[in-house]
């Protein structure tokens, strides 16, 4: 179906019921699966007590959400869009998103939540790093990662699982790559080098499949992947004996962002529902339900939590900011590139 008319059919069937109006529904476009419940079941239910409001979540991924919002622009339905950062620049680009309103809980973010040109924030860190089966690396005797070079290493040979360009963390292994080895993401060269001469020999699969992804780390097929670190912990925490690594170059950060779209039916609910999302105490749920590192300075979470997500000053300047103005300007230059010399 057109993205454009999926999300017409879910209004048009919010629009049946009795209680909802176009002057009280807010749609709020977002990721699906286990994001979505949280939302519907813990973050959307107090602002509507508190508002009085209808939130319908329209569930997507990001290119997804990115597409109904472009399909929809002078005319739009979706008045809220949570999307990857990247994606999310380019959204900014078209012209797409509002400012955002400095005020209220937006001022307890932290610097690196506030994205370039104020009409969108981050609403979650997620670290891109290295991840470890525990039991594989014990039985060879192996010390745990602690590099983007690891990848590289001729021991690894058939044991590395790396998602490929066309997905975030494939594309940021690339641009990690080129500034280990002296370039960066305005001069490539030096990453593809790497990825297509010393990693590429060591990689078993470039898996693009979350769910094959995991089986491949519990099983051990996938002794050494790089993946997020929420991503990580939910297979840790069904057993696996995997752990996730920060890599002492730094860690890329994909931000989960969200803007206010320009024109928004409900623009006014939209500020206030941003604002919602990056609350402390929305923000502890987000950590707690789908292990997304909070980007509001003043939430609390437990000592549990915190350890399986991004969390606290130290942990947050860490992370490196990829420059998506020019990852996204050569992204298709670069996939066309890594089909050619590294995925071949």
């Amino acid at each position: 179906m057109h993205p454009c008319l999926s999300v017409m059919s879910a209004v048009a069937i919010a629009l049946a019921g009795a209680d909802a109006t176009a002057q009280t529904t807010l749609f709020v476009g977002g990721s699906g699966g286990s994001t979505e419940t949280l939302m519907k079941e813990k973050v959307i239910p107090p602002f509507e007590a508190r508002t009085g409001a209808k939130v319908v979540y329209v569930p997507g991924n990001s290119t997804d959400t990115l597409a109904k919002i472009q399909a929809q622009k002078g005319r739009q339905e979706i008045s809220l869009a949570i999307i990857d950062d990247g994606p999310m620049y380019q959204a900014v680009g078209l012209g797409l998103c509002a400012p955002v309103e400095n005020t209220g809980t937006i001022r307890e973010l932290y610097d690196n939540a506030r994205m370039v040109g104020d009409k969108s924030v981050g609403i979650a860190f997620i670290a891109t790093g290295l991840a470890y089966n525990k039991d594989v690396f014990a039985k060879n005797g192996w010390k745990a990662p602690t590099s983007w070079n690891d990848l590289a290493d001729p021991k690894y040979k058939g044991k590395v699982v790396i998602p490929p360009i066309t997905n975030g963390y494939g594309l940021l292994t690339l641009v990690m790559q080129a500034r280990i080895n002296g370039g960066g993401e305005d001069r490539i060269d030096p990453g593809f080098d790497a990825m297509a001469k010393k990693i590429a020999p060591n990689v078993l699969a470039w898996e693009p499949s979350p769910g094959k992804m995991a089986q491949m780390m519990q099983t051990g097929e996938g002794a050494l992947v790089v993946w997020g670190n929420g991503r990580v912990q939910a297979v840790a925490d069904q057993g696996a004996p995997v752990e996730f690594v920060f890599p002492k170059e730094g860690a890329p950060v994909i931000m989960v962002a969200a803007c206010v779209t320009e024109g928004a039916p409900q623009a006014r609910l939209g500020q206030q529902f941003l604002q919602h999302l990056v609350s402390a105490e929305v923000q502890a749920m987000l950590a707690q339900g789908v292990a997304w590192g909070p980007v509001n300075k003043t939430t609390k979470i437990s000592p549990e939590v915190a350890r399986k997500v991004v969390y606290g000053p130290q942990q947050v300047a860490s992370l490196v900011s990829p420059n998506y103005h020019v990852i996204n300007a050569k992204r298709a230059e670069w996939t066309q590139r890594w089909n050619r010399a590294v995925e071949k």
